[in-house]
């Protein structure tokens, strides 16, 4: 009561900060008319100025105020917009690397122009991160205008592009791109041999739209590069064919953790099947030996029990293509890992390709913490607060909307029966669209919106076609006779293409639009329509001219008058079919009605069989409402009713939020490694040679070696001679009198140290000689490069498999984390030592021969990974002849003597000499 009254009389802790920034505000309002008298060439040339100040020694706290006064002129004679003050505060906000959440149609867009001209202006590089290319390249052409006219570069990362623009696009003052491609170019970067190879210059300053989209919802899901295995398609297709054996009463589902096991039953009848197929030949399905079936059969048995065509994943084509649930979008080139995408496939009959192994991964989190200074912004974030402090250090400020907000957000009706619940969404639709008023109708799942479409189909409405460029035309027509036409259209993940036009028009008076979910889509629904949309697709085959113009105002007048009729009705209405696991996905929902100050309502139906009810509601909800006489498709509506699924709701998302924690805490381990090798990397790739680092190596091999062997202040008799003359010829490819050296009088264990190490040391220098100084500075990196990757790959895989068994340890009363942690630390001092162990084995084996490649040769061939040292040398073809004479003949290659790496080949074909002649092989 006391707090309630403290907050009206002062201000809950988000208004006094908004306040605060009240006075920078009036500050960049007082420089308005001083910043809009001056010319084109005086406000662009402030970049240059701004920069010098900065070069002098200003913080960019001290430039804010003039900046952003630039920026908004700048967006006011280029984009014909002008930021409001509440813009400001949240590029403020941004600036400081916080979170503000703006409501939808508040202009986020505009509002990252601020701070990004601010932080772009240190020339360290800023990037806007989207969710998908669509924004990706929509928002860096729109913006680059404005930033361009002050003299910024622009660039943008979308999937599909080649290295050589992504390194001119990460150049760039401001990158814009998608938080895939920036993770997977991290990886990428730290897969390459050379530094100039390498794309990102750094992570400085990063601003993420839909922040909750992308480091909450998709933060589940870690980025993983791999290559392929061994193919094992027809174990799936088999042990797809034996799962229906099995009866309900073999396996137990439990839809609150996402899980399913065998019962004992269970595993009994599945043996039984297996070795009806042939697939258990011998012991029984957990022994060692059959421990494949048993990862096999636990994914089919996932595919079949847990996952949902057109709810989880869709098939498109031969294959089968992950649904994100928070966007319902198609998350192309994504694949579930572990074999459990190769089972879905098998489900459904499509190809199953080969599994892979990972070869980098990196989970969002520890991506978007590599950043100095991180910021987002976004609609739906007060509801996720914790988590963005815990976990990102980010701090969530609502920011107030320019125009107070008049939508009215009405009680949920609930309903028995999902059928009945279907039923009163129609009857609703109907009521709603008589009156002219547009509908955006809200759905979990594809399967959910098709199943809606269908009802409404029954009800005699027709699905719009979009491939058809004059679907709309019949509600256009029907809104100008003051009518509305029984048709509705449908955006979901089978529509990607056509998304933005479809929910562009959504506002038309009386559309009814049917969508997933609304998150992320970059497009507002303004009432009456999109009239610049509309215009550019009606229009798209006119040339510009007087005729395009009149066209162009008779549909602006056209939309203007369909708004009219849309405010009238009230506005756009929102009408969920079920509520989400988590609450920020319906207010994203809802959030799409009552833009800048629009009228609009909004109101969800739910049924005791939607999953949330089902699972986190009470069972005894049923046998209540049937007590209290709730007949055939009548609702029960209370406010007590939306906090109790409310707090299902909460519940849903604690436990979310403590499995995204659980799996960080894990992968916090492999973070710390991973930043050690790939830092460790970079240092080996910027060094000009590594020959101090493989020196070191080997005698850290010789050391080793002897220690091994020759126990601590042990008598000669102790020593296992014979095992270390094993170990030197293994690891230095040198044959030792070590036998013999042991038995002279008074030889010590030091003594013995240094002949091996000084005999390596020599035959390590003749290989020098013999090959050249130049070849081997080059394979001496390559050899530590390659190798250290192939064993970096060999460990994740080791830390994945402990990781999925090492909670067993706590049935021994120790914690898992702990355990694997330390377990992780052994193998990763394992790693190091194994890597000194065939970096020097590989090099003491290294001979090089010339060879004289076709031209067709793939570029930049070499050896990778490179083969274990003990399994004979690796060869490689000379960078150079030792033959040094006047005249070049490109027809022999012997009259060329030394070439440069980055010269041109002399035979002619105009490759640089590294990529033709002088190729490694």
């Amino acid at each position: 009561m006391l707090g309630a009254l403290a907050k009206k009389l002062f201000g809950s802790s988000n208004d006094r900060r908004v306040k605060g920034y009240a006075p920078r505000v009036a500050a960049i309002n007082a420089l308005e008319k001083e910043v809009a008298a001056l010319s084109d060439e005086a406000l662009q040339a402030r970049t240059a100025e701004f920069r010098q100040q900065l070069t002098n020694g200003a913080k960019l706290d001290d430039l804010l105020v003039p900046a952003f006064a630039t920026v908004r002129e700048a967006a006011k004679r280029v984009l014909g917009q002008r930021p409001y003050d509440v813009q400001l505060i949240g590029g403020m906000v941004l600036h400081e690397g916080a979170i503000a959440e703006m409501k939808t149609g508040e202009g986020k867009t505009l509002v990252a122009t601020l701070p990004t001209y601010l932080n772009a202006l240190e020339g360290k590089g800023v990037h806007v991160v989207t969710v998908n290319d669509y924004l990706a390249r929509r928002d860096a052409e729109w913006m680059a205008k404005l930033y361009n006219f002050l003299g910024l570069s622009v660039g943008v990362i979308v999937h599909g592009i080649e290295d050589e623009e992504r390194q001119r696009a990460y150049a760039s003052d401001i990158t814009y791109g998608t938080n895939n491609e920036f993770g997977f170019d991290y990886l990428r970067d730290n897969m390459k041999y050379e530094v100039a190879q390498m794309s990102q210059r750094g992570h400085h300053f990063a601003i993420v739209d839909e922040v909750d989209s992308i480091l909450v919802d998709e933060a589940r899901t870690p980025l993983i590069i791999s290559g392929p295995l061994d193919d094992k398609s027809d174990l799936y297709v088999t042990i797809d064919k034996v799962l229906p054996g099995l009866v309900p009463a073999d396996y137990e589902v439990d839809e609150k953790q996402r899980t399913v096991s065998l019962t004992e039953a269970g595993n009994e009848h599945i043996e039984e099947l297996l070795r009806e197929a042939g697939l258990l030949k011998e012991g029984d399905l957990y022994d060692a030996h059959n421990v494949t079936l048993v990862h096999h059969v636990n994914q089919a048995l996932r595919a079949h029990a847990l996952f949902t065509r057109d709810k989880d994943y869709i098939v498109r084509g031969d294959e089968v293509v992950i649904i994100d649930e928070f966007t319902g979008r198609m998350m192309q080139g994504r694949r579930y890992s572990e074999g459990l995408h190769q089972a879905l496939e098998a489900k459904e009959n499509v190809t199953v390709q080969p599994e892979n192994a990972t070869l980098a991964s990196i989970t969002f989190q520890n991506y978007f913490r590599l950043y100095s200074k991180l910021a987002g912004m976004t609609g739906t974030a007060a509801t996720e607060a914790d988590e963005f402090f815990q976990i990102y250090k980010l701090e969530v400020l609502e920011i107030p909307t320019n125009v107070p907000v008049s939508r009215k957000d009405e009680d949920d009706e609930v309903y028995r029966t999902f059928e009945e619940k279907v039923r009163g969404v129609i009857r609703e639709i109907q009521a709603a669209q008589e009156n002219g008023q547009p509908i955006l109708v809200g759905t979990t799942s594809i399967e959910r919106s098709e199943l809606v479409a269908e009802m409404l189909e029954k009800a005699g409405y027709k699905l719009l076609d979009f491939t058809d460029p004059t679907a709309l035309e019949p509600v256009y027509q029907a809104a100008r006779e003051g009518k509305t036409i029984k048709a509705f259209a449908v955006l979901n993940a089978r529509f990607h293409e056509q998304e933005a036009y479809i929910v562009a028009q959504a506002g038309v008076p009386g559309a009814i639009t049917i969508a997933t979910n609304m998150a992320g889509r970059g497009t507002d629904i303004q009432l009456g329509g999109n009239a610049e949309m509309r215009i550019n697709h009606d229009l798209a085959g006119m040339e510009p001219g007087p005729e395009r113009d009149a066209k162009a105002a008779a549909i602006r007048v056209e939309v203007a008058s369909f708004k009219q009729r849309v405010l009238k009705a009230g506005g756009l209405y929102i009408v969920g079919t079920e509520r989400h696991e988590s609450r920020r996905i319906d207010n994203q929902l809802r959030g799409r009605a009552g833009r800048q100050g629009d009228p609009g309502r909004s109101k969800f139906f739910l049924s005791l069989q939607d999953d949330l009810m089902r699972i986190f509601g009470s069972d005894r909800m049923d046998g209540m409402l049937t007590k209290l006489g709730l007949k055939e498709d009548e609702a029960i509506v209370h406010p007590w009713i939306n906090k109790a699924v409310e707090k299902a709701q909460g519940k849903v998302e604690a436990r979310n939020f403590d499995i995204r924690k659980n799996i960080l805490k894990y992968d916090d381990v492999m973070n710390d490694q991973r930043k050690v090798v790939f830092e460790q990397r970079r240092d080996f790739m910027k060094q000009a040679s590594v020959r101090e680092t493989t020196d070191d190596m080997r005698h850290g091999v010789c050391e080793d070696l002897v220690a091994r062997h020759i126990p601590a202040e042990a008598y000669p008799e102790q020593w296992d001679t014979a095992a270390l003359k094993e170990g030197v010829v293994q690891y230095l490819n040198l044959d030792l009198p070590i036998e013999e050296w042991a038995k002279e009088e008074g030889i010590a264990d030091s003594e013995l140290r240094e002949r091996i190490r000084k005999l390596a040391d020599e035959d390590y220098a003749a290989r020098i000689e013999r090959n050249t100084d130049e070849v081997m500075i080059y394979v001496e990196k390559q050899v530590l490069l390659q190798t250290l990757d192939t064993l970096w790959r060999e460990h994740l895989v080791t830390l994945d498999h402990l990781r999925q068994v090492i909670g067993w340890r706590g049935y021994a009363q120790r914690d898992p984390l702990n355990e694997y942690k330390q377990e992780a630390f052994e193998l990763f001092d394992g790693l190091i030592g194994r890597l000194r162990e065939q970096v020097t084995g590989n090099l003491m084996r290294i001979e090089v021969r010339f060879d004289q490649p076709q031209d067709e040769a793939p570029q930049d061939a070499l050896p990778a990974p490179f083969g274990d040292y003990g399994s004979g040398g690796v060869q490689f073809a000379a960078l150079e002849s030792d033959a040094a004479v006047l005249e070049r003949d490109p027809a022999d290659p012997a009259s060329w003597g030394r070439v440069g790496r980055n010269e041109p080949c002399p035979c002619g074909s105009g490759k640089k000499f590294k990529h033709c002649h002088g190729q490694y092989v």
